[in-house]
């Protein structure tokens, strides 16, 4: 599989490069680039009201993006703008479900966004978990009961903390059979 890694807007290429790594390690015989395009984050996408953006209207933009790029089975879109869907009050992101693309947004990430002091580990630890979760969905994978498993939907960044940054067995083996199929 070839995940491509898209910015949205300004991202810190340090954290995309550690998103890189991280999803190489999980899934096996990945190749993962980071995109150098940027995608603008779309003023259409902002909710006044609500002081956030449309995780769908922006899941749209990074679906028209990968209709033309092609190369890549999978795009991930990382912004850090704060996202919704009008059902929750925030999203960590948002993915097609089986699709090509996923976005996560690393605003709700920062442990400084939880009054917490700033602390790159757990910030990158939370980013890959997000990653990987709407990756298992572009792949068909459906949250997980188990707690621990990277499927399990977080409701909370407690959930998040919680969960690994990896597939229980159960969801291992759905993985593994899903991407043999794209080989």
């Amino acid at each position: 599989m070839r995940i491509g890694i898209l910015r949205i807007g300004t991202v810190e290429p340090y954290v995309l490069s550690r998103i890189k790594e991280g999803l190489s390690n999980i899934f096996p015989e990945t190749k993962c680039t980071l995109i150098g395009d940027e995608l603008p984050v779309l003023e259409e996408a902002f909710n006044e009201n609500r002081r956030q953006y449309d995780s769908t209207i922006i899941l749209h933009v990074v679906h028209s993006y990968a209709e033309r790029k092609k190369i890549f089975n999978r795009i991930l879109g990382v912004t850090e703008v704060d996202l919704f869907v009008p059902r929750l009050n925030f999203v960590f992101g948002e993915a097609e479900c089986p699709g090509r693309v996923a976005i996560i947004s690393l605003h709700r990430l920062r442990p400084e966004f939880y009054g917490e002091k700033p602390n790159l580990e757990v910030f990158v630890e939370r980013c890959l978990k997000e990653a990987v979760h709407e990756l298992g969905h572009t792949l068909g994978l459906r949250h997980c009961p188990n707690p621990f498993c990277v499927m399990h939907f977080s409701n909370s960044i407690f959930d998040t903390d919680t969960k690994q940054s990896l597939f229980c067995n159960k969801c291992y083996l759905k993985v593994n059979d899903l991407l043999k199929k794209l080989e």
